[in-house]
């Protein structure tokens, strides 16, 4: 934080006429700096908040399309009826898609917040006026002049995939295994079981093999984004403003 008293510019020459006057000529005082980044700060939480509660909206979107999908499923008793449960599936990933679309958005404000409250709050707050990262006001207003988002889009949709929507997926699977045993009749067999998968012209094994591929690649994407920062998982409570590398162009 700056500690010098701003110094008047020097006077012009006698007979000179006076220079006119510039921002840069008047050096910021240690309360106008204060308030210049207390301003600042409010201004990101402000942002971070509002693309936060879009990351809701999306979440509340994905939640009703499963609860309809499923209450229309079970109202049927028509045999490829479960077809319904399968096709909601891409709805929600396209709802992930834009979730992590808006995540990626949200931790570009988020790490700023961060950065402001690790290296400005902390050292007010506790009275020991050194930042502890000695850089970061240079890359803070890198990130204003050139914004560079934080994290890659499969991250985030790895990150969403943890926290919400890995349950949504799970409910949708365990909705479609039991619309199968119990529609339009209880299964009295494992072959039964298999041959109600089929929809349509496509059989059962065709069925089988996209839903399996469809909930590997999820289970791919959770692993990749976990262990892409080895291991270190980056939420709004780790953080991304520590990984240092988002921060470069």
């Amino acid at each position: 934080m700056p500690e010098t008293a701003p110094q008047a510019p020097p006077r012009p020459a006698a007979g000179a006429s006076p220079a006119p006057e510039r921002f840069e000529d008047y050096p910021l005082s240690r309360q106008e700096y204060i308030n210049v980044m207390v301003h600042f700060y409010r201004g990101e939480i402000h942002r971070s908040t509002v693309w936060r509660q879009r990351l809701d909206a999306t979440t509340n979107w994905a939640v009703l399309t499963t609860a309809g999908m499923l209450s229309i499923t079970y109202a049927s008793t028509d045999v490829d009826s479960h077809i319904i449960l399968l096709l909601s599936s891409l709805i929600i990933l396209a709802y992930l898609s834009i979730e992590a679309r808006r995540y990626r958005y949200f931790e570009v404000y988020r790490a700023r917040v961060r950065m402001l409250e690790e290296n400005f709050l902390i050292p007010v707050v506790t009275r020991q006026l050194e930042s502890p990262m000695a850089s970061w006001r240079e890359m803070v207003a890198m990130d204003l002049d050139l914004p560079k988002y934080k994290t890659t889009l499969l991250e985030a949709m790895g990150f969403r995939l943890r926290r919400n929507y890995a349950f949504i997926f799970m409910i949708v699977l365990g909705g479609w295994l039991v619309k199968l045993a119990i529609h339009p009749v209880f299964v009295l067999s494992w072959r039964e079981y298999w041959e109600r998968m089929a929809v349509g012209a496509f059989p059962s094994w065709i069925v089988a093999s996209a839903g399996l591929l469809f909930y590997g690649f999820l289970g791919f994407v959770m692993w990749y984004a976990r262990h892409t920062h080895g291991g270190i998982p980056d939420d709004e409570i780790a953080g991304l403003e520590r990984n240092l590398e988002h921060w470069k162009l």
